[in-house]
């Protein structure tokens, strides 16, 4: 099993903001003290809806509301490619006959972008997509959703994600759990499970 964003998709929000802010002003907005981006990106993840959240900010940081709406029309820009690498060991286990499944923390109404730009994406036998199913990794339930797409125990299960609290809830979970920080890493750390790559 493997995670999306920053292991297969490059996904930086900056690129996204700047593309409607500038790059400064969308630093400064990222930076800011008063309004905490990951958890309101986080909560976009879970399942909540675009329109709810922009909705929010307007009301309760009125003075960042210009800049939340301007994410989700530029949200394309935030995918910067995808990591060469790590689509090199997807297809190689694909190949190989491997099952392949993505858990992904993705807001439901994005996630089109991503299905569109990276046809890899296609060598996943299931996504779990966060948004779709209104979990997000590292809750528990999610895990416990995830076992019932997959039909087998998690303990047969290796996942692969870049978090490390992500990492420790599917270890928790009962995976064999990866943390990810590069392919050749990756490589090398599944080999060792006796995974063809």
């Amino acid at each position: 099993m493997l995670d999306l964003g920053n292991v297969l998709i490059r996904w930086d929000p900056l690129a996204a903001l700047a593309a409607a802010l500038g790059e400064e002003e969308a630093r400064r907005f990222l930076a800011a003290d008063d309004f905490d981006f990951g958890a309101w990106n986080a909560a976009l993840d879970a399942g909540r809806s675009w329109a709810e959240a922009e909705a929010e900010v307007a009301r309760t940081h009125p003075h960042w509301a210009e800049h939340v709406r301007s994410y989700r029309p530029n949200f394309a820009h935030a995918l910067t490619g995808a990591i060469p690498d790590t689509v090199a060991v997807l297809e190689d286990l694909h190949a190989a006959g491997v099952p392949l499944v993505a858990l992904t923390n993705w807001s439901a109404e994005t996630f089109p972008h991503a299905i569109r730009t990276f046809g890899f994406l296609s060598l996943f036998d299931d996504i779990v997509v966060s948004g779709e199913v209104g979990l997000a990794k590292p809750d528990p339930a999610i895990f416990a959703l995830l076992r019932e797409r997959v039909r087998r125990p998690l303990d047969e299960c290796v996942f692969v994600d870049d978090s490390p609290a992500n990492v420790a809830a599917a270890a928790e979970a009962g995976m064999d759990a990866i943390l990810f920080e590069d392919t050749r890493h990756l490589r090398d750390d599944l080999r060792a499970r006796g995974l063809p790559v």
